[in-house]
């Protein structure tokens, strides 16, 4: 299963940690707000739950596992310059 980087998932759980009551934690809240929504969402789809409780203990799990510090993702350059073949065989410079 792949899982997200670490920096991501890490953002994930601290992000959902601070937006509900750490003794609710895994409780249905009455009307949960939509970013908790979406959070328990991301996190079940990244864990490969279906329960964000389990979904928090597989992520501790991979993050605890992480032996060196989680750098954050690099960003990608924008591409400039180079060329490209097309299919059709036709040559563009960008």
């Amino acid at each position: 299963m792949l899982m997200p980087h670490p920096a991501t998932l890490r953002r994930l759980v601290d992000e959902y940690e601070a937006l509900i009551d750490p003794e609710d934690e895994g409780v249905a809240v009455a009307k949960p707000d939509q970013r908790v929504q979406d959070l328990a969402y991301t996190l079940c789809v990244s864990t490969g739950t279906r329960d964000v409780r389990r979904a928090l203990e597989r992520a501790r799990r991979h993050l605890s596992a992480v032996r060196q510090p989680v750098a954050p993702m690099a960003q990608r350059p924008p591409v400039t310059g180079g060329t490209e073949v097309r299919d059709g065989g036709e040559t563009v410079t960008r």
